[in-house]
This record gives structure tokens, sequence and C-alpha cells, in this order.
């Protein structure tokens, strides 16, 4: 990777600032596109003055913005999409155009492209759907999504296997566990440090909190995505990323208190689902086989409890500043 010339988008946001953040550190040329739906600035602040990095306010639904990508690109970083699982019921329409079509506008680019010829993608462990083999591999199937989300991931992946059949691109998939750790503003994490902060004395959980589920610090994230690119040598690669255990919610829920030294909070379950769930398209057990990825020389560092509580305490830390 030293040295490539790099698009990233949704580079703004949690995990691909962080990958800017490595990309910079490898000394590549590195453009970020983000429309700062929920990405922030102030994650790139240290590279702004940097002369290899640039930053692209755009959306990628719009045709101006495509056509303004670098033509000297090598690789893409495809980060941008609506991350918000739960509200996939209320507006489907926003998940296709935000993640479907704007990744069928970024591989149209790609096709064209004299240059960028790799592309990464980040996808979800939610394409899986409920999965009857625990932990799950790349080649479990049918894959069902339950929800509008892992269901709009699942189709950009789909459109993303047959471009690189059919155009010659090298694409690497990473379908991800749940990326905890700094930046991150939106998930389980700072949902519990968000109601605490407004009651100290009770904690509502979406769902009956026996949802189990896999939860991996950002650092360890970003290791096993460099380290599955460095190990990809077929057309397309799909790696698994993950922690090698995992952690109900309401445990989630008892260490972001304890992490605040709130040691008398009630849990309060809103189980009004059927099943438990804390959402329409809640998988209740989710834990990846991440045996592939770890064959290339990465492992996890923290276990899924570890990680919660280290990335709580980064969180704490980023926001009383």
């Amino acid at each position: 990777m030293v040295g490539k010339r790099v698009v990233v988008t949704g580079g703004a946001g949690f995990i691909g600032s962080h990958i800017v953040d490595r990309l910079m550190s490898e000394k590549c040329e590195v453009t970020v596109v983000d429309n700062l739906s929920s990405g922030d600035l102030r994650n790139l602040s240290k590279w702004s003055e940097n002369p290899r990095f640039r930053f692209m306010l755009g959306d990628l639904l719009e045709e101006r913005t495509i056509e303004t990508l670098p033509r000297e690109c090598e690789i893409v970083f495809h980060l941008a999409a609506n991350p918000e699982v739960r509200v996939g019921t209320r507006d489907p329409r926003m998940y296709y155009e935000q993640n479907v079509l704007a990744t069928f506008g970024l591989l149209e680019w790609l096709r064209r492209s004299s240059s960028a010829k790799t592309f990464v993608f980040t996808s979800t462990s939610t394409i899986y759907g409920e999965a009857s083999q625990i932990p799950t591999p790349e080649d479990y199937g049918p894959l069902c999504p339950i929800s509008i989300y892992g269901a709009s991931k699942l189709a950009c992946e789909s459109l993303i296997s047959a471009y690189s059949h059919s155009y010659g691109l090298k694409a690497i998939i990473f379908r991800m566990a749940n990326i905890v750790g700094s930046r991150s503003r939106h998930g389980v994490l700072w949902d519990f440090i968000t109601k605490l902060r407004l009651n100290r004395d009770e904690l509502e959980v979406l769902g009956d909190g026996r949802q189990r589920k896999s939860y991996l610090l950002v650092e360890d994230c970003i290791d096993g995505i460099f380290a599955g690119l460095e190990a990809s040598a077929n057309v397309i690669a799909i790696f698994n990323v993950g922690s090698t255990d995992q952690v109900d919610v309401a445990t989630v829920a008892k260490a972001v208190a304890d992490e605040m030294g709130l040691r008398e909070v009630r849990l309060r379950f809103k189980d009004e689902l059927e099943g438990g769930r804390g959402w329409i398209g809640d998988v209740r057990n989710m834990l990846l086989d991440v045996s592939r990825l770890m064959r290339t020389g990465w492992s996890p560092r923290h276990s899924s409890l570890e990680s919660v509580r280290e990335a709580t305490r980064r969180l704490l830390s980023e926001s009383a500043q």
C-alpha cells in the first residue's frame, strides 16, 4: 500500500477516518469524498495541511461528484453508506439510494477508469440474517438478511462481484461485526452513554437484553482490513472481521454504566418485538467465523467485552473535551 493513490468514500466517518490515518501513515496520496451527513471533518483535522491529503465535499448520488474523482486513483475504499440499521423499515428507499445506487455509480466510474482497478468494500454481518451456523463462515448460505440495511449491503456485494468478474476489477469485501471505538457516534455504546447522561438511575435497553453479539475494537478492525488486502490475490476476496467471542446486550449495558462510575443503574428492557429483538431486523445471535482472516497472521487483540469497555472509555474521554 505504500505510496498508492487512494480514494476513500465516507472517509470522514468512524471507520473511514481510521482507514485514512493508516493510509496517510503509509505515505499514500489520499482523497476523501464525504457528504458529512454522519461524518465529521474533525476526524481528519490532523491531515488538513498535508499535501498528500485532499478532501472533497460531495454526494455519490450526484454525477458531478463521481466525475470529479481523481483520474489517477489506483484503489477505492468504499465506506460511504447509511449505517443506521434500525431506521430501515421507516425509509427503505433511503437504503436503496444511499447504499445500492451510490455503489453502482462508483462501480461505473471504476469500469471507465484506466487506473483504478482495486475496490475495497466494507459490508456487514447482517447479510447473513439469522444464520443457523455459529460461528458463521464466509461461505455460509443461503444468505437471507432480515433487515433492509443487510439487504442493501448484500445487493452491493452482488454488484461488486459481477463488476469484478465482468470488467477485470479486483475486489475485497469485509463483512464486519459490531465495530466500536473512538470517533463513533452511533450504535449501542453511544446510545447507552447518551441515555445514561440524561438519566443516571435507569437505562432503557432495546429488546430482552439476551441478544448475543460480537464487538471488535476499531484498531483491530483496521489491522484486519489491511491484512486481508495484503493477502488477497483472487478477482474477489471476502473476509469476516470480528472478535472470536460474544457478549449479551445486558452485559454491554452494565459495562458501559460501570465505566461511567454508575454502579446502581436499573436496566429497563423494552421487550416488545417477537423473539426479544431490539428492533425490526435485529439479529439475536451473531458471531462470525474469522479463521480465514486469521490465516493471514491477523488476530483480534481484544475480546468483545474488552473492546466494549475500551471503546466506552475513549468515547467518554472524547465527548468530555
